[in-house]
């Protein structure tokens, strides 16, 4: 939970800025504390020139996003995720679970190459959604102990590594389930309002944009890693289970007051590395099955969205394809620069995630090449490369 201080400037002042537009008011910003009060000399002329250069140099490396369009008229003043560890920004971070990452090498690749939770080399889909939205670069954890009033404002992101649409799911990793997402959610809601105003709040919830990622757990560890749900579903009826926990989600989500709701699909988790190596025989090849498991999800996920459109007043419920994207991406991997898309970057790439992936384990030296970062989540190259224009195909639904 967050304290918010009363009497805090920023909390004070807020209440009445009630017109200026987010990506200029409002920034996620990284709180440092200062060490001592010690002085220090100018570098020589040489030093500077070559930190200037190096800057260059990082500047023109880092991969960029590219903005999204939205039609006149309309405003996207906040964004919200809701989800797994594909979108988790930490807040798994203070949770006791194996499904955390805020420990080298993760964040390799971040500004100031911290780890700070993402389960990935640096910026996941939730910040590059936002930076392409012009609202932030950074989407902050809702968990976070140094959150400020004016990231609230803008959003915050309530997904937790290890998250399911079945409560099981949740349960065995451990991780925040999306019913308790939801209730921080509501949480979030009443500080919104003690900051802004209830009706300034109201139009920042109505107007805002929610992701929702998740799934992926769900069929690879639950039902056929651990095969707990096996002993009672086949996956035909476990991936109805799942759509119809998809619904719940969305009818209470919508009943706290979001409208704009995109929903992400399962990606193809058979062509996933770490799934490759438990299912894919010696040559690690795709794994059918599993593929079919997401595509038998994916179909009934969106049927049911549709429909929860017809029946919610005023509702924008997307579905959002990722799988066929990504999966071109994973077959045709030369084509979009990278040279290997059957391993991660960590460790070998087989097998390595979350602690298995740590600071004695060996990275590649470029990333960029990789079309993921450890055995189950992708790179900041690869999610750059598709997050943009994927919502940009998708933004109009929205509206």
């Amino acid at each position: 939970m967050v304290a918010l201080a009363s009497s805090s400037p920023s909390a004070l002042n807020l209440k009445n800025q009630t017109h200026k537009s987010p990506q200029h008011s409002y920034t996620y910003k990284y709180h440092h504390k200062i060490k001592g009060t010690k002085l220090h000399r100018m570098p020589p002329p040489s030093l500077n020139l070559m930190f200037f250069l190096s800057l260059l140099l990082l500047l023109h490396l880092r991969p960029t996003i590219a903005a999204i369009t939205i039609p006149l008229g309309y405003s996207v003043p906040a964004v919200f995720v809701f989800g797994d560890s594909i979108v988790d920004t930490g807040n798994n971070n203070n949770v006791i679970t194996q499904a955390k990452c805020n420990y080298p090498p993760y964040g390799r690749d971040f500004p100031g190459g911290s780890p700070t939770g993402r389960f990935s080399n640096g910026r996941v889909p939730s910040d590059l959604v936002a930076d392409a939205l012009g609202i932030k670069k950074l989407l902050p954890p809702y968990a976070d102990p140094n959150l400020q009033p004016e990231d609230l404002i803008t959003g915050v992101n309530f997904a937790s590594g290890g998250a399911g649409f079945d409560p099981l799911t949740s349960q065995t990793a451990p991780a925040i389930s999306l019913e308790d997402q939801l209730a921080n959610f509501r949480a979030y809601k009443k500080k919104l309002e003690g900051l802004v105003g209830e009706e300034r709040a109201k139009f920042i919830i109505v107007n805002s944009l929610y992701l929702v990622v998740a799934g992926s757990n769900d069929i690879a560890n639950t039902f056929y890693l651990a095969r707990i749900r096996q002993l009672h579903f086949t996956i035909d009826s476990y991936t109805d289970f799942m759509a119809q926990s998809a619904s719940a989600f969305v009818k209470e989500l919508y009943a706290a007051g979001a409208r704009r709701i995109g929903f992400f699909s399962t990606p193809p988790l058979g062509c996933v590395p770490s799934q490759r190596t438990l299912a894919g025989g010696i040559q690690r090849e795709c794994v059918n099955e599993y593929n079919n498991a997401a595509k038998l999800f994916n179909g009934k996920l969106h049927s049911t969205l549709d429909h929860l459109q017809t029946i919610l007043p005023d509702s924008r419920v997307v579905y959002v394809d990722i799988y066929n994207p990504l999966l071109d991406v994973i077959l045709n991997y030369v084509k979009y620069g990278f040279k290997v898309a059957d391993r991660g970057c960590c460790g070998s790439g087989l097998i390595e995630v979350t602690f298995l992936c740590n600071k004695f384990v060996k990275t590649c030296p470029d990333s960029t090449k990789y079309v993921f970062w450890d055995s189950f989540h992708p790179t900041q190259t690869t999610y750059t490369l598709l997050v943009a224009p994927i919502i940009q195909r998708y933004i109009s639904r929205f509206l």
